[in-house]
């Protein structure tokens, strides 16, 4: 049995010293998996078309100043930004330390000690001694483990890049879409009041025709009611304004109060242009970065599983040292006695219960929930990409069609009112008007909201995000005194 297992060694160890120049690992090679990809968009619309999606800064499309800077400042200032840079920082650290396991190292030691010593009948004598050396040791990568490792480290290190990328894709997407809330909320905080004012001018109208005996007090009544109906949206609505304020705010890593500076003056809700580009949905497999980081976590976990199995091989490496010691610090070296060893040492995992070829399957395991992950995030991006493309179709269609409602009731409001004047009508009719266009013209906000919502979560799910630089290497924490001192007591509490 023994002589079995030295032959077997002795046939791995030669084939793979003779191919370790060229790379001999073990393990499975990675290669990135295929998905069958649908021909094209279901629902492209007139507005919608498959040539290749213009991505980079695609907010911009939207004309808006005020949204510009704050996209700007929240991809310097988001805090999750940070940590994803730092992620970065992290990876790429662990990465150097994989590489430097494939080197040898070399470590230097010394010393200086006082010895005292007798012999019978004699003074005791007291000398010095002082010894200096090197120790080098060098793990032969044999079977790839370390390679893999590497290997591990590189892919981990994409990953985060990547993950990066989409929490920029994510907080710009964020930030354009809260910016349309805040312009919503105020364009129907405006509405609100200059309905209630409406209102309350033709409640005022209703009171003077009570004392001719046109109306009655039931009248006033409602008209009174209605009035104070539409007021009552206005705290609601700006409840709602204040919390897309303050989420912009956490966005930037701000203060709401520096914030709302900005929106003192209501604008118009941000309108996107009229055509989308939207290319066909194999090009997300490039453009969406959660989709090219969830592959990269796939081949780190590939690489990985090579990692375990030159576990189960066996491991060489070669030690050596040099040492001298003399009785000064000036014979070191020359009048010293020098000592050296040199020579391989051989580990052979013979039998472990299990645990090797359990740690294998661990990692295959790992290994296709990563697959999983990675075909479930192409179907998620597919479904958001199809999902914003009907909402921004039906949203334009929607707002088309209240534009028109909204007209035809400012119509009939006006000739409802031009009839109460005249004694022609009844103050129903008017209230109704009113009541009709005031719920039409809120609709159409809301859909002119969500017009632009679509689009940005359309850009969002394509991969849209942040083509500008991004420096990644400095720390956002800054030690002071890192250098030798004494330690500070830390007192409790």
């Amino acid at each position: 049995m023994k002589s079995h297992i030295k032959r077997k060694l002795k046939l791995v160890s030669l084939v793979c010293l003779a191919g370790s120049l060229s790379g001999c690992v073990v393990g499975p090679d990675y290669v990135k998996p295929s998905i069958a990809m649908p021909a094209s968009w279901k629902t492209k619309g007139k507005h919608v078309h498959e040539a290749p999606p213009e991505l980079a800064e695609w907010w911009k499309q939207f004309h808006d100043p005020v949204l510009n800077g704050l996209v700007t400042g929240a991809v310097h200032s988001n805090l999750d930004v940070a940590t994803a840079k730092a992620k970065i920082r992290q990876a790429r650290a662990s990465l150097q330390q994989e590489r430097g396991t494939l080197f040898p190292s070399l470590s230097e030691a010394s010393s200086a000690t006082r010895n005292k010593g007798t012999t019978t009948g004699t003074e005791p004598t007291v000398y010095s001694q002082y010894q200096a050396g090197f120790d080098a040791s060098w793990e032969i990568d044999l079977f790839g483990g370390a390679r893999r490792a590497v290997e591990a480290a590189v892919y981990a290190e994409q990953s985060s890049e990547e993950e990066l990328r989409d929490t920029l894709v994510t907080l710009i997407g964020d930030v354009a879409t809260y910016y349309v809330q805040a312009r919503e909320y105020q364009q129907l905080v405006a509405l609100a009041q200059r309905s209630a004012k409406s209102q309350r001018e033709t409640a005022v109208l209703t009171t003077q025709q009570v004392a001719v005996g046109l109306a009655s007090r039931l009248d006033v009544s409602k008209a009174e009611a209605q009035a104070a109906s539409t007021q009552a949206d206005v705290p609601s609505y700006q409840i709602s304004y204040a919390k897309a304020i303050n989420r912009l705010a956490v966005l930037l890593g701000r203060s709401a109060l520096d914030l709302d500076a900005q929106f003192r003056s209501a604008e118009p809700i941000p309108s996107p242009p009229r055509k989308m580009k939207v290319g066909i949905p194999a090009d997300i497999l490039n453009t969406r970065p959660d989709i090219r980081s969830a592959e990269r976590q796939l081949a780190q976990a590939t690489a990985k599983v090579g990692q375990a199995e030159a576990n189960r091989y066996p491991s060489v490496s070669l030690t050596g040292s040099i040492d001298t010691s003399a009785a000064s610090i000036s014979d070191l070296g020359k009048k010293s006695t020098i000592g050296w060893s040199f020579g391989p040492s051989v580990t052979v995992p013979i039998f472990q219960g299990g645990q090797l070829k359990a740690a294998v399957d661990v990692a295959k395991a790992e290994r296709d929930q990563h697959f999983f992950t990675y075909q479930s995030t192409v179907l998620t991006a597919l479904e958001d990409v199809q999902n914003a493309i009907v909402s921004l179709n039906k949203s334009r269609a929607r707002a088309a069609s209240l534009a028109e409602s909204v007209s035809d009731y400012r119509e009939a409001a006006k000739y409802s009112r031009d009839l109460l004047a005249a004694g022609e009508s009844d103050l129903f009719d008017v209230l109704d008007a009113d009541r009709s266009l005031y719920s039409a013209q809120e609709q159409l906000i809301q859909a002119n909201a969500d017009i632009a919502t679509s689009y940005v979560f359309l850009n969002k799910a394509l991969g849209g995000g942040w083509s500008g630089p991004i420096d990644v290497t400095v720390p956002r924490v800054e030690d002071g005194f890192v250098g030798p001192h004494l330690a500070m007591r830390k007192t409790g509490r």
